[in-house]
């Protein structure tokens, strides 16, 4: 369970990633399911996942995405699976 007082700062949910990023939830789904995102902690349905982390992967992703790479490469080189 989140503790809303001590973890908002750094914990940042599905939700808020779609509103920040502009991305659609089945976005966000695949890359927690492809391993791009990990979820630091769960309230119910709600996934949380740890802010700095979301915006440096997404920000690699992108590059790396515009830069030709296809998703299955891009893992490989950001967490090596």
């Amino acid at each position: 369970m989140v503790n809303r007082h001590t973890n908002s700062k750094k914990l940042i949910s599905a939700k808020e990633i779609m509103s920040r990023y502009n991305m659609s939830y089945q976005t966000i789904n695949h890359y927690t399911n492809f391993g791009l995102l990990p979820v630091l902690a769960k309230n119910g349905n709600v996934r949380f996942y740890s802010r700095s982390l979301v915006g440096r992967r997404l920000k690699q992703v992108r590059k790396l995405a515009e830069d030709g790479y296809s998703l299955r490469l891009i893992r490989k080189r950001l967490i090596g699976i």
